[in-house]
């Protein structure tokens, strides 16, 4: 087929041949939209897993970069050291970050990255982003004056909160303040573990984040692909079948199938390209969790994220190429294939509702910490998985069935066709939803189990939502008695107790001391000078929940001691050291919730480092917080992959029902409409569709209950509706496009003789 010295020219034409044929094919749209979206998330995907290495390795070089180094020996202290010792606070419902708080002993001592000159003592640099998330809270005020901004050189990424605080009275030198003489693995002397940042500890491992980009985002359009290579399979078989009669060889054939799918992968690539460039070029804030992508961390991999998009290119063409010339069983010969009718379907749709069962209830016949507990959730879990398809795919037949019924009884011509056709092929439907069903439910599996790792931050916002800020807690680090009563002075119209743990002797059960008026105000007795009461059955909630959080009480013996103390020795005691363990609380006298960011303001205006103010067992719900900023992104990467395979099987289902348009095509002369391709689309394309996505997230909903019942559920109803709710926007959209174009099929054919 190929003359002497024609290689080139005859390879453009073949090129040329392909283009055309993929446009005039019968689902050619449907392939170009399939080979579009495929090559583009594939190429998505794999700049994403090079951004994630990109971002993991640049907030580690900053991160050593800005690393405080100790003098070499003990007594190396030079003039131009520095204080340093790393605190931490929080915002209202986020998760911890870094307070430095630093005294240069020197003005010339090296400077921190980040910083272009040292604050005044009473001053506070804090990051852009910290300064942006705590504006309601006026964290520009918290620390003292605000003396600037950390450059983007002194964070780990632009999203970091930071702040460095020079202390109004300097700093100590004894422990746990440490001296640092300069920062980064450049400066000489030995690096310390004082590194400023909490994200590290709060890190999820780089494998992590790899795996969920290739199990979320990958995988899906690699199932995209293999819909786009089976996409017009049938016609692509003749039509090799013919070239390879006329004497064409394999590259020939490959040719063609690159001229026939370029347009689509070729577009795919440049879109995929330009939203690749746009991230290193720019910082990118990424939907629903609110993290920016720093392009300072990608540039540096600027060239393996753009070659992303050309091997995604590559791979599409690959495998349209060994689609196309793999040999087929049965795609030569006249003998007529036997179709086959999946008996097997009704057996396992019948077990789909015992799955179901095992997997809610199953766990509830053993114990809380019994191993069968589990595996009997996994194993139902699994048998879910593997019946789920086949019940859809049954329901949708059964459907079927009385639609046949129906139409024969009213004389609908198309719904008995659409009828006919949904209760005749159960097997594809159940191959066509067996993607997206299982998607759906290791999707809310992985948010369930998420959750399940914050037990404790569950209990403590159950606390929260009991009790709010009615009471707080003052955890303070460095004070006098005199700070004590100037910070209990300064906060109005409040009462302050001082809970103490167990010592010995008399003392071997914790102890309440506060004023008549706070021992009043929690519902106590007020005793000449000690009382003992039962703890457990306290009246305040605001007390039972400062005893739980602070001091728990021994159930066998739940007495608590009650001291009446004068404001004067309340004091005294809150700024002893002897006193170790002790919880000072603040609550109002009129029960209203108290201003915790105006507490913490006060704290730095009469404490040296300020104080922890937080309600009883919020540190508990703070440290939960890194795993429900992980269940969002669990959320970002699940949601996209959905919607990917949503267009998965809705362009099967219209590839398979447009492969049969032409069939359908006489139908508009015998019913005289086109109502028979919409009814039939309808049936083809949007109902098991949609099926899938309600019945799918409502059992994937419902087998996530067990592991939501014991810890904090980011399953919540707008997850629900948001993922059933993609599922069938896709189905109609598909549904919408396949019946336009089965119309248009109808209305170009005319009689010849088929």
């Amino acid at each position: 087929m190929t003359p002497a010295g024609d290689g080139a020219p005859l390879a453009r034409r073949l090129l040329a041949v392909g283009g055309v044929a993929g446009r005039r094919a019968e689902a050619g749209g449907v392939r170009f939209v399939a080979l579009l979206l495929s090559t583009l998330v594939l190429a998505l995907s794999l700049g994403g897993l090079v951004a994630v290495h990109a971002v993991y390795a640049g907030k580690e070089e900053r991160r050593t970069a800005r690393t405080p180094v100790a003098p070499e020996e003990a007594g190396e202290r030079a003039a131009n050291a520095t204080a340093w010792l790393v605190g931490s606070d929080t915002l209202d419902g986020e998760r911890q970050f870094s307070v430095v708080y630093l005294a240069p002993h020197k003005g010339d001592a090296p400077l921190p990255p980040g910083l272009d000159r040292w604050p005044e003592p009473g001053e506070a640099v804090l990051s852009p982003a910290l300064r942006e998330a705590g504006a309601a809270e006026d964290i520009d005020h918290r620390y003292g004056r605000l003396a600037g901004t950390i450059g983007e050189d002194g964070l780990d990424e632009p999203s970091e909160r930071l702040a460095y605080v020079r202390p109004r009275d300097g700093l100590s030198a004894e422990p746990p303040t440490s001296l640092v003489t300069g920062f980064g693995p450049a400066a000489r002397g030995v690096s310390t573990s004082l590194e400023p940042g909490t994200g590290r500890l709060d890190d999820k491992p780089e494998w992590m984040f790899q795996a969920a980009v290739a199990g979320l985002l990958v995988l899906p359009a690699a199932a995209l692909l293999v819909v786009a290579a089976r996409t017009g399979a049938h016609t692509r078989d003749r039509r090799s079948a013919l070239v390879t009669a006329l004497g064409g060889r394999r590259l020939d054939r490959a040719l063609i199938a690159v001229g026939e799918a370029e347009s689509p992968v070729v577009l795919g690539a440049v879109v995929g390209a330009a939203v690749v460039a746009a991230a290193v070029l720019f910082d990118t804030r990424l939907p629903h969790t609110d993290y920016i992508l720093s392009s300072a961390h990608f540039r540096p991999y600027a060239l393996p994220a753009l070659l992303a998009p050309l091997v995604a290119l590559l791979i599409v063409l690959t495998t349209m190429v060994l689609a196309d010339l793999a040999p087929r069983r049965g795609a030569s010969g006249t003998r007529p294939r036997r179709t086959s009718r999946s008996t097997w379907l009704p057996r396992l749709a019948v077990l789909c509702p015992l799955a179901i069962i095992l997997a809610v209830r199953g766990p509830d016949l053993f114990a809380a910490d019994a191993a069968l507990r589990t595996l009997t959730s996994w194993v139902g879990i699994a048998a879910t998985v593997l019946t789920l398809p086949a019940a859809l795919a049954t329901v949708t037949a059964k459907a079927g069935h009385l639609l046949t019924r129906r139409a024969r009884a009213h004389g609908l011509s198309g719904t008995l066709v659409a009828g006919r056709r949904t209760s005749t092929h159960p097997g594809g439907t159940a191959r066509l939803l067996t993607g997206i069903s299982i998607a759906l439910i290791l999707f809310l599996q992985a948010i369930a189990w998420q959750g399940l790792f914050g037990s404790q931050a569950a209990e403590a916002r159950q606390s929260l939502d009991r009790v709010g800020r009615s009471v707080v807690t003052v955890g303070i680090r460095e004070a006098t008695a005199a700070s004590v009563t100037d910070f209990l002075a300064g906060a109005p119209a409040t009462e302050a107790v001082l809970l103490t743990p167990p010592g010995e002797g008399r003392a071997s059960r914790p102890i309440l001391h506060g004023d008549c008026a706070a021992l009043t105000e929690l519902r106590l007795p007020c005793p000449a000078r000690e009382a003992r009461v039962d703890g457990l059955t306290a009246t305040d909630p605001r007390l039972r929940e400062l005893i739980l959080w602070t001091h728990p009480l021994d159930p066998t013996d739940p007495t608590l001691l009650i001291r009446r103390t004068d404001a004067r020795t309340l004091a005294e005691r809150a700024a002893s050291d002897g006193e170790g363990g002790g919880v000072l609380a603040v609550l109002r006298s009129d029960g209203k919730p108290l201003s915790v960011p105006a507490l913490k303001r006060l704290s730095h205006e009469v404490f040296p480092r300020g104080a922890a103010v937080m309600a009883p067992g919020e540190d508990q719900f703070t440290a939960g917080v890194p795993n429900r900023d992980q269940g969002r992104w669990s959320a970002l990467f699940g949601m996209v992959g959905i919607t990917v395979l949503a267009f998965t099987a809705g362009l099967g289902a219209m590839a398979e029902f447009l492969r049969q348009g032409r069939a359908l095509a006489p139908l508009s002369v015998l019913t005289g409409g086109l109502r028979v391709f919409r009814t039939s689309a309808a049936w083809t394309v949007l109902a098991p569709l949609a099926l899938a996505g309600i019945a799918g997230t409502a059992v994937a909903a419902a087998l996530a209950s067990p592991v939501t019942a014991s810890g904090e559920s980011y399953i919540t109803g707008g997850l629900i509706l948001a993922t059933a709710g993609v599922v069938l926007v896709v189905s109609v959209l598909l549904w919408l496009w396949a019946s336009r174009v089965a119309v248009r099929q109808a209305r170009r054919w005319r009689p010849g003789g088929d």
